[in-house]
């Protein structure tokens, strides 16, 4: 709550409680409509005084979506010296246009005269007796001084109180709050000063408060009823136990009587459920309502309900508002304001999660009704509406006089024919209403939802022979034109318009035709004819929505943008998206996003993850499509390939590549063996480049490198050559040595030895010589017949070492070499290719090049004729060196061949396919398979690893859907490219096998089966069960039957006797037989011997009793195999066919007796035999009838108004316990019998109460299970009450004395008023007899004076004081008097000048400098 201060007075504060919001002055905002409206302005103002207003502009608010402007002037009066603080309220509400895009402003100025008095604003703190109390304020300046009141009193800082001042805040604490607290407070700063109250509250009692739940109700704590201020939150907690419930307790809350506030949950309502897991019984559920209204207060209800059980409590709910003085007016500007938009605004949506209480208000002013006629015309549905809605309190007695009132149709005057009650009509079309009405020259009015249809534009309204045009129709067609009795077309520009209202008129008849329906269309309907009318309803009825466009399988990289697209049949269709059956909205993280652009709607994943594969489905309400969705990881690609490396020794070799993804690792390999750092080897990853550096090359470092990225299906390689020419520069020591002797001068010269770097000094004599060419082959790890592999389309390069002085001539040949696999046509051992290049001849593609020391054969795309040996021979005059080269080119397979289903299922199909006729030249590592809907363009891959084998089960499809599939096959080189797509199929999965297989019964010559039904039957229909059995030792299965049985058991007959017989089960739909159900071993048929066993059923366990007359017919069940004999037996004795009839069959017995007597009580035996071995069972029977009268009633005594009776039992009990006995009495005046007690057990009895001067016969009856006996004993005598004289003693009472002495209930306040402005002094009294009032100025009676108005209402005590001056303050007493006492209440009034223009110019001034 925030105080404010005249704003031209320094220092301007405010005051709050503790944990109140706190606010900066002039820049004040405000939650609602009512803390905005807490200073109105002063409506009459002289155009002088308008000059001298000075405006202070508050930064706007806004409230219920209203733009509101509030404006705080400050007027200066030169006349009186004194300043008042009055306000303007502009309300400036922002409204569209119904028609266009212009905007409406509204300026509601409220102008009310209302005097403003600091006094007014009294905060109210409440606190509990013993506890403690802060109040806290804040001034502009630090420097400023307060001081602090108590009832207009100073207060200092003591015991009691506690003052405190930082800076600018200041506080008083009050410790250990008695009830002598409850005072009116006040702090003062300057000119300004500010009131709360403290009312002190007694502490609870110590014992809690009883929560026992009701023996019949379900809440175990109620929601109790609250206050709360505007503007706050308020939360009711119901809680349920659930202990003796059979499911989840249900409840509702309610506003008053009917308002369900379910509907009503929003922004300002929350209706929240929780469970107690600890204990497992207990239900809490809260409703809250945040930001509180004047209009939520009032009652609410809560019920709760769990099938056979229900309860509920009602509770109430107070809203209080932030200044108690203007809640009225508050209230009047929020309905005004309320009323306004409800009245111009055209969309509801803002509103929504509003609780709207105002269609619970009733109408003032309503014209009387006949509640007859509308309880006889509404649905019996609508009558507790009504009755709540007209006061009706016997509504059960209204509806049985409804019941037998007679509906009289009153014959319309207007109307031949009138509308039906209801229409309807698709989406898009159009409809035709006729009525025909008695006049054909009355004018007609047409009203949809009672507004009236009008229609517009330029139209031409044209009959038979003329035209009328009309600019603009703003009503109903004229009369006389529809007098013309001619059909009207409206034309457009001279072509039909097709309008959306069509009005036409025909003789009698008139019609409105509605074109192009749509959803607004869907309203009531009214023809208006003078005063009588008649309605209808039409329903626009949505057609459903289809789906044009289904979705499509999508299979898309890891981080990757999805879009499942699909088309429906309307624009602006409300569809449901679903994954894997569970429904997508939008989350916090935004993943899924919905999106509509007419008929498309897309469903969009930002960046596709793993977790998001799966089917996806969108729902319209006229069918369904569902699409697969797959994630891959991301393909690497290489942006810099290792390449091969020939390095001298000593020297630095570097691997280097370069992927596009910078958190992939890899791992190095050589020769297929890990590569490890070390002192020489260093493996770095930098982003996306990988590297690996070998320092000090060694002849054991060259090989085959290969960087394999992590999670990747691919290598990149290189070959590490070693260069070290150990022959070219061999040379003898020792002939070295004797060089160095024998020669003078001395030559540089540099040579290399493995490795090792020698610088000497000689003199060599040139000896001319001539080397015969060598090949170097060896020196490289290889061997003459080693094998050179490349892929197909790489470049080959050889380069050869050679050695030779001169130097050789190099020629190169290809000669004739078979390979591993041939390609098609070609067999081992046939024709190849052959040629030969010498040194710089060759094509584009195959050239020689020769340099000093190397001879360099290159061939551009290699591909699969260039494989075979290549020869190489060198020549020089000294000799010639040849060596042979074996060359094998690599490729990526061919396709595999014959792709077939060998079978489908519910998901998935099994595929099988052979290999390709050619393996590229490399092992076949597996091979990749795709799959798509058949009307589908897109193929999907089902898998990302090389599958190994040729046979797969591809799953995750959709049952019903056709399907294609495809395979690819994978070497070492790459993937081939794809197989033709295989035949179309459809996944229709066989039922699971039937369960429970077993065998019922066996003979000699049958055996009888049963099974249950498979668990799983899938969408195709379940056609039957094929059974077979297997003779042992043999694996031929003959069916049992022809054809298929449809029941699950099944009678083999004309087996043979002895053989061993394995049988199983298959059920049989479209996509043929399901897997076999076996039994666990095989059956000899032969029929086993069962030991002979009696079921007895439970009922039957214990004696059965049975009335006389009734039926027996006891079944019970055995077993035994063969057909066991059985015997029943009563008492020892065989039972004859005149006493019972019994009936056996091969599994059960039957005892029946027609109708039983006594004699047919005893115990029944049974007796089950095979052979030698038997089984024995018993039953007893007990047949019971009504028992006989009691024996020997008779009267033992009689005393004052009772009786003494007592009895024997009877002799005949009916074959059963006696349960007690009735006893009646009768005068012998009357001889009607009444009933003292029944089901008495004892066999004496005391009857009382009585009547003196009656004379009395008694009876009694005897009671079993049965039933009363027939016949009473009754006594032989009877018993005389007699007469006492009795003297009635009238009651006493003491009358109560209701006097009361006089008592005030409400005391005087001190008050502070300014000089010239009416003042009010109120309290309250009560008292019996009503007592005399005298009031008193400084103990001097006022009661004749002028000036003083005193007022008595209801208790209340007003005195008016009349525009008071300087002389009118002192001390005011109220002294009440009566018979039985007097009391005296009195208050302080203090009396303010004005302030004079100058002091306020003054303090303006001030305030601006500051």
């Amino acid at each position: 709550m925030f105080i404010f201060t005249h704003l031209s007075s320094l220092p301007v504060f405010f005051c709050k409680h503790k944990n109140n919001a706190k606010t900066i002055p002039r820049q004040h905002k405000y939650d609602s409509l009512q803390s905005q409206m807490f200073m109105l302005s002063h409506s009459a103002l002289s155009e002088k005084k308008k000059r001298q207003i000075h405006w202070f502009s508050v930064s706007p608010t806004q409230c219920a979506g209203d733009c509101t402007t509030l404006y705080f002037f400050n007027m200066s009066s030169s006349t009186q010296g004194m300043s008042f603080l009055p306000l303007l309220l502009l309300l400036k509400y922002e409204l569209p246009h119904p028609t266009s895009s212009l905007s409406l402003s509204l300026s509601l100025s409220l102008s009310l005269s209302l005097l403003f008095y600091l006094s007014i604003f009294l905060q109210v703190v409440t606190a509990e007796e013993g506890s403690s109390v802060v109040f806290e304020a804040e001034t502009e300046k630090p420097d400023a001084k307060v001081k602090w009141q108590c009832n207009s009193k100073d207060i200092a800082s003591g015991n009691k109180y506690a003052i405190t001042a930082d800076g600018n805040k200041h506080s008083l604490a009050i410790k250990a709050i008695t009830k002598e607290d409850a005072n009116v407070y006040a702090v003062i700063a300057g000119g300004s000063k500010v009131k709360f109250e403290l009312k002190v509250t007694s502490k609870p009692d110590g014992q809690p408060p009883d929560t026992r739940q009701d023996l019949t109700g379900l809440f175990t704590e109620k929601p109790q009823s609250g206050e709360v201020t505007v503007g706050e939150n308020i939360t009711f907690v119901a809680k349920v136990n659930a202990e003796s419930l059979l499911k989840k307790p249900t409840v509702k809350w309610f506003k008053g009587k009917w308002m369900d506030l379910a509907s009503k949950s929003g922004k300002h309502l929350q209706l929240k459920e929780s469970y107690d897991r600890n204990n497992k019984v207990i239900y809490t559920f809260e409703m809250q309502i945040i930001s509180a209204k004047p209009n939520f207060a009032g009652g609410y209800r809560c019920e709760v309900s769990s099938r056979d059980k229900f309860d509920s409590c009602n509770f109430e709910l107070a809203v209080h508002g932030e200044w108690a003085y203007c809640w009225n007016i508050v209230l009047l500007l929020y309905v005004l304001v309320c009323l306004l938009h409800s009245l111009i605004s055209t969309d509801g949506k803002d509103d929504s999660g509003e609780l709207d209480f105002s269609t619970l208000l009733k109408k003032s002013s309503e014209p009387d009704v006949d509640v007859w006629e509308i309880l006889r015309d509404a649905p019996s549905s609508e009558y507790q509406k009504i009755a709540f809605q007209y006061g009706i309190t016997d509504l059960r007695g209204m509806l049985k006089r409804l019941k037998k009132m007679k509906k009289e149709e009153k014959k319309s005057a207007a109307f031949l024919k009138k509308l039906d009650p209801a229409y309807q009509v698709t989406k898009g079309h159009k409809i035709k209403l006729a009525i025909e009405v008695a006049n054909p020259d009355v004018d007609v009015k047409w009203l949809k939802n009672g507004q009236e249809i009008h229609p517009t534009g330029r139209l031409e309204f044209r009959g038979e022979k003329e035209t009328i045009h009309l600019s603009s129709i703003k009503h109903a067609v004229p009369v006389h034109l529809l007098s013309l009795k001619k059909v009207f077309t409206v034309y457009k520009n001279s072509s039909p318009l097709l309008s959306r209202y069509i009005f036409e008129s025909v003789g009698n008849m008139r019609y409105l035709t509605i074109n192009h329906c749509s959803l607004s269309d869907d309203a009531a309907y009214c023809c208006v004819v003078g005063d009588e009318k008649c309605t209808t309803e039409l329903f626009v009825k949505e057609p459903p929505v289809m789906i044009v466009k289904n979705l499509e399988d999508q299979m898309v990289m890891k981080g990757e943008r999805v879009e499942l697209e699909c088309e429906v049949s309307e624009e602006g269709a409300n569809v449901k998206w679903e994954k894997d059956g569970v429904e997508l909205t939008r989350d916090e993280s935004f993943k899924y996003r919905f999106k509509k652009d007419g008929c498309k709607h897309v469903l969009i994943i930002n960046e596709a993850t793993k977790e998001d594969c799966g089917h996806y489905t969108v729902k319209t309400n006229g069918g369904e499509s569902m699409a697969e969705l797959l994630v891959q990881e991301k393909e690497l690609e290489v942006y810099q390939s290792i390449a091969d490396l020939t390095v001298k020794a000593k020297d630095q070799a570097v691997f280097k590549c370069e992927v596009s993804d910078e958190t992939v690792r890899g791992t190095w390999y050589k020769n297929g063996v890990e590569v490890k750092s070390d002192a020489r080897v260093n493996i770095t990853h930098i982003g996306r480049i990988h590297k690996l550096t070998i320092d000090e090359v060694k002849p054991e470092d060259e090989g085959d490198y290969t960087f394999v990225p992590d999670g990747h299906a691919f290598n990149l390689s290189a070959k590490l050559n070693f260069l070290g020419n150990i022959d070219a520069f061999s040379f003898n020591t020792s002939k070295l040595t004797s060089l160095i002797a024998s020669q003078a001068t001395f030559y540089y010269y540099y040579f290399s030895l493995f490795s090792l770097f020698v610088f000497l000094e000689v003199k060599i004599d040139y000896v001319p010589r001539q080397d015969p060419p060598k090949i170097h082959l060896d020196c490289m790890g290889r061997t003459p017949e080693s094998t050179i592999v490349v892929v197909a389309g790489n470049k080959l390069r050889l380069d050869v070492p050679i050695t030779g002085d001169p130097a050789p001539t190099v020629v190169w040949t290809k000669g004739e070499k078979a390979s591993s696999v041939k390609p098609d046509g070609e067999e081992k051992g046939g024709p190849a290719s052959s040629w030969t290049l010498k040194d710089g001849e060759g094509d584009g593609r195959v050239h020689v090049e020769t340099s000093k020391g190397h001879c360099v054969f290159t061939i551009e795309g290699a591909d699969r004729q260039d494989e075979g040996i290549y020869s190489v021979v060198v020549r020089n005059p000294a000799g010639e060196d040849t060596a042979d080269i074996n060359v094998k080119v690599v490729d990526v397979p061919d396709p595999p061949q014959a792709i077939k289903i060998l079978s489908v299922g519910e998901d998935s199909c099994v595929v099988q396919w052979d290999p390709p006729q050619f393996d590229g030249g490399q092992p076949i590592i597996g091979y990749v398979l795709e799959r798509k809907k058949t009307k589908s363009y897109r193929w999907m891959r089902l898998n990302f690893d090389p599958y190994p084998d040729t046979t797969y089960e591809a799953k995750r499809m959709i049952e019903g859907m056709a399907y294609e599939m495809r395979v690819y096959a994978v070497n070492s080189i790459g993937m081939s490219r794809h197989s033709p797509a295989s035949q179309p199929f459809v996944p229709v999965a066989p039922t699971s096998a039937p369960i429970g297989l077993c065998v019922d019964d066996i003979s000699d010559t049958s055996i009888s089966l049963k099974w249950r039904r498979p668990e799983r039957i899938g969408a195709a229909e379940l056609e039957g069960y094929g059974v077979e059995y297997c003779k042992e030792g043999t694996d031929e299965w003959i069916p049992a039957i022809e054809g298929l049985t449809d029941r699950t058991s099944l009678i083999i007959r004309d087996l043979t006797t002895g053989d061993k017989l394995q049988f199983r089960v298959r059920a049989y739909n479209m996509a043929g037989p399901s897997a076999p159900t076996t039994l666990a071993q095989h059956v000899t048929i032969r029929e086993i011997m069962q030991r002979p066993k009696i079921w007895v059923p439970r009922n039957l366990r214990q004696t059965l009793m049975k009335k006389v007359g009734d039926t027996v017919n006891l079944v019970i069940p055995f077993q035994g195999k063969p057909r066991p004999k059985v015997t029943w037996s009563k008492d020892g004795e065989p039972l004859l066919p005149t006493f019972a009839c019994v009936r056996n069959s091969d599994v059960d017995t039957i005892l029946f007796i027609r109708k039983t007597d006594r004699k047919h009580s005893g115990k029944y035996d049974l007796q089950v035999q095979i052979e030698n071995v038997e089984d024995t069972a018993s039953v007893t029977l007990q047949v019971v009838d009504l028992p006989g009268p009691p024996e020997a009633l008779k009267i033992i005594d009689v005393w004052g108004f009772n009786v003494a009776l007592e009895w024997k039992p009877p002799k005949d009990n009916g074959n059963c316990e006696i349960t007690g006995y009735t006893i009646q009495k009768a005068d012998k005046k009357t001889m009607e019998w009444y009933t003292v007690y029944e089901q008495y057990r004892r066999t004496h009895s005391v009857v009382s109460d009585l009547i003196m001067g009656n004379e009395y016969i008694f009876r009694v009856f005897a009671i079993n299970l049965v039933g009363l006996s027939p016949e009473p004993c009754t006594t032989k005598d009877s018993a005389y009450i007699q007469k006492t004289g009795i003297a009635y003693k009238p009651p006493s009472h003491k009358e109560h004395d209701f006097s009361e002495a006089p008592k005030f209930t409400h005391p005087l306040v001190n008050r502070s008023v300014i000089a010239g402005y009416n003042a009010t002094l109120s309290c309250s009294v009560r008292g019996i007899p009503k007592p005399k009032v005298t009031w008193y100025k400084n103990k001097m009676d006022i009661s004749n004076e002028a000036k003083y108005r005193m007022l008595s209402k209801q208790g209340v005590l007003t005195l008016e004081i009349r525009k008071p001056c300087l002389f009118d303050g002192g001390v005011y007493t109220c002294k009440a008097v009566n018979d039985s006492g007097e009391d005296v209440v009195e208050c302080k009034l203090e009396v303010r000048p004005r302030y004079s223009p100058q002091e306020l110019e003054e303090t303006q001034n001030r305030a601006e400098r500051e």
